[in-house]
């Protein structure tokens, strides 16, 4: 039986799909599982890094060197696309990871800023949410980090120019900015899930189709993959609970 966390993975791997020669930067360890299943099939072009200075081989083998000034200038090149964790994200894709609160006397105070404003300018940025909730998923961020849609438009072809959101994983379903006003919607369910979970985890209202898809099934072929090769610990099942 496939699980839950083997469908994220899936659904985290196909966001490098058809992305060609571009630095994958998955952070979390279901997107990194995706990151390395895209390359191993469908996106052999994907270039994978350690996290520091090191362009590394599916193994873990050093293939390059790519020192942090390498690193800014593929960001602003356009050849990476990161997928992001996010405290909180709204309709447009707005993402805050910044602060919990008013951003003067914040309740929780989070990662901070960090790169999201100029990712998600210059490159292409998903997100991943291992736990679905309305607390995530909500009506207004309280501090923007990254860049959504209508922010990036409001601020004019200089910021939309290069900006864009491909999708949105979380432990229930994916989601697009397939919309003429690029508002979030929902592209499939992981399979034992509902339209109706789905809504009563979100904090405002998703743009739904008639009839939502389910998120596709990893092949034998990637499933093996999954299992024995990337992921023999099982350490899948600790970002999501296995259903």
């Amino acid at each position: 039986m496939i699980t839950r966390p083997e469908y994220c993975v899936i659904a985290c791997a196909e966001a490098w799909r058809d992305n060609g020669e571009v630095l994958a930067s998955p952070m979390g360890l279901i997107p990194a599982f995706g990151a390395r299943l895209a390359k191993r099939t469908f996106s052999p072009d994907l270039l994978l890094t350690d996290g520091e200075a090191m362009l590394v081989g599916l193994d873990g083998t050093v293939e390059g060197w790519l020192p942090y000034r390498r690193h800014l200038t593929m960001v602003t090149g356009g050849r990476r696309h990161v997928m992001m964790g996010a405290s909180q994200i709204d309709r447009y894709g707005n993402q805050n990871i910044s602060c919990i609160g008013d951003w003067q006397r914040p309740t929780r105070q989070l990662l901070g800023v960090r790169g999201a404003p100029v990712n998600t300018l210059n490159n292409p940025v998903s997100y991943w949410v291992p736990k679905h909730s309305t607390r995530v998923f909500v009506e207004r961020v309280d501090m923007v980090s990254g860049v959504g849609y209508d922010r990036a438009a409001a601020a004019g072809p200089s910021a939309a120019r290069y900006h864009r959101l491909p999708r949105v994983v979380s432990d229930l379903g994916v989601f697009d900015f397939a919309t003429p006003d690029h508002r979030m919607r929902l592209a499939s369910l992981h399979p034992g899930v509902t339209v109706e979970q789905v809504r009563a985890a979100t904090g405002f209202e998703l743009e739904v189709a008639a009839e939502v898809p389910y998120t596709r099934e990893p092949t034998a072929a990637e499933l093996r993959l999954i299992r024995e090769v990337i992921d023999p610990k099982g350490l899948r099942d600790r970002e999501v609970r296995a259903a």
